[in-house]
């Protein structure tokens, strides 16, 4: 797609004009990071030999907190059991 094929003549319409497709287009780019580091979670556990339960790998497709995931990364590179991913003992990352 290209752009509009009229002009943006008033100065509301050019102060606004494309303010809704920047922030698709910054969402759409959240998303896939929150995607990627999930996917990067589940290949550390894989590489590991850890067997991923399917609630497992369901929690940590379904959390959108790339923060949260980026905790989780960094966990993967060191726990004993994938149980331990999360950390839950203090009750921590509920």
């Amino acid at each position: 797609m290209g752009t509009a094929a009229w002009p943006v003549y008033s100065p509301f319409a050019r102060e606004h004009y494309g303010h809704g497709l920047e922030a698709g287009r910054a969402e759409g780019r959240l998303e896939g990071m929150v995607e990627e580091a999930a996917r990067v979670v589940l290949l550390v556990l894989a590489a590991r030999g850890l067997e991923v339960p399917d609630d497992t790998r369901a929690r940590i497709t379904a959390c959108t907190d790339l923060a949260l995931l980026e905790v989780w990364v960094i966990r993967a590179a060191t726990v004993q059991s994938v149980h331990d991913l999360f950390g839950e003992a203090g009750g921590e990352d509920r």
